[in-house]
C-alpha cells in the first residue's frame, strides 16, 4: 500500500504542475498499465475485477489527495519560489525513467526497416503534439475566469475543459495543467479549490460541472489507450516515448506558464541536486517494484 500512495502522492505533484502529466509519472514509475486496467475494471461487471481495481485506486488516490492538498495549500507559492528546484527534479525523473521503459518494452519491438520507420512515423507524431500544446500554454493571456458568476458558455467550457484535462492527465506527455493554461482556467480552478477546501462554497457548482468532465473524459480515454496497447502496443509504446521525450521541453518552460511568469529553465538556474534526486526517486521505486514483485 505504501509503495502505490507514494506513487499517488508523485502524480499529483506532477498533475498540479504545468508541464508535466500524472500519466507520465505513472509510465515513468512502471505502474501504467496497471492503472488503465485498473481505471478500466473499476466500472467492471467482474465483481473480483472491480474490487481489485478499487483497492489499487484507493491506495493511488490515498497519496494524490495528499499531495494535491499540499500543492495547492502549502506548496503552491513554493512552486513559484523554487520552480526551478521542482523542473530540475522532474528532468531527472523523466530522464531516468527512458532507458528503462525501453528496456522493459524491447520485446514488443521489430529490428526491420519498415517497423523502424513506423516507430519513428509515431515517435515524431507523439513529440509534436506535445510540443504544439507546450508552446501554445505560453502565448496564452492569463486574463482570470470568474467561476461564482457561471452562465452556460462557461459551464459547457468547465465540462469540456475537465474532459480534456484529464485525457492529457492519463496520456503520458501531455500535461492536463497546460491544457488548462491554453483554455485560461487553469489559475481560477486553482483557486476554486483552494476556496471550497477552506469552506467557501461559492465555487462547489463550478468544480462539481469540473468534476463531471473528468468523469466522462476518464472513461473515453482509457477505453482508447487500453485497446491501442493491447493491439497496437509497439506503435503506442512508440508514440508515448515521443510525448516523454517532448514532455522535457515542457518541463523546461513551465516557468513561463506561473501566474508571476518567469523565464524557462536554463543552465544558470538548473539545479543539479534536485535533478539528482529525481534520478535516486526513479532507482529507489525501482528497486521497490523489483522487491513488491519479487525480482
Amino acid at each position: 500500500m505504501l509503495i502505490n500512495s507514494i506513487r499517488g502522492f508523485i502524480m499529483s505533484i506532477a498533475d498540479s504542475l504545468p508541464g508535466i502529466s500524472g500519466g507520465t509519472i505513472a509510465y515513468i514509475l512502471g505502474f501504467y498499465d496497471e492503472f488503465l486496467l485498473s481505471l478500466n475494471n473499476i466500472i467492471s461487471d467482474n465483481q473480483i475485477k472491480r474490487k481489485n481495481a478499487f483497492f489499487f485506486l484507493i491506495q493511488l488516490l490515498s497519496g494524490w489527495v495528499i499531495g494535491m492538498i499540499l500543492s495547492v495549500i502549502i506548496l503552491s507559492s513554493l512552486f513559484s519560489t523554487h520552480i526551478y528546484f521542482m523542473s530540475s527534479l522532474l528532468i531527472g525523473l523523466t530522464i531516468s525513467a527512458i532507458p528503462l521503459i525501453l528496456f522493459e518494452e524491447r520485446n514488443v519491438f521489430k529490428t526491420n526497416f519498415k517497423s523502424i520507420i513506423k516507430y519513428l512515423f509515431y515517435f515524431f507524431i507523439g513529440f509534436i503534439l506535445v510540443i504544439f500544446v507546450s508552446t501554445s500554454s505560453t502565448n496564452t493571456s492569463s486574463n482570470p475566469i470568474l467561476l461564482t458568476n457561471l452562465n452556460f458558455n462557461l459551464s459547457i467550457k468547465l465540462i469540456l475543459a475537465g474532459m480534456l484535462a484529464i485525457s492529457t492527465m492519463i496520456l503520458p506527455g501531455i500535461s492536463g495543467s497546460s491544457v488548462l493554461v491554453i483554455l485560461k482556467l487553469y489559475i481560477p480552478i486553482i483557486n476554486a479549490i483552494k476556496m471550497v477546501i477552506t469552506f467557501n462554497f461559492d465555487y462547489l457548482f463550478a468544480l462539481i460541472l469540473f468534476g463531471i468532465g473528468i468523469l466522462l473524459g476518464a472513461v473515453t480515454t482509457v477505453k482508447i489507450v487500453k485497446y491501442a496497447l493491447n493491439n497496437h502496443r509497439s506503435s503506442t509504446i512508440s508514440f508515448i516515448i515521443g510525448l516523454i521525450i517532448a514532455a522535457i521541453y515542457s518541463i523546461i518552460i513551465g516557468p513561463t506558464t506561473l501566474e508571476i511568469p518567469k523565464e524557462p529553465l536554463s543552465l544558470s538556474t538548473f539545479n543539479v541536486t534536485a535533478f539528482a534526486l529525481g534520478v535516486f526517486i526513479i532507482f529507489v521505486l525501482q528497486k521497490l517494484k523489483h522487491k513488491k514483485e519479487g525480482i
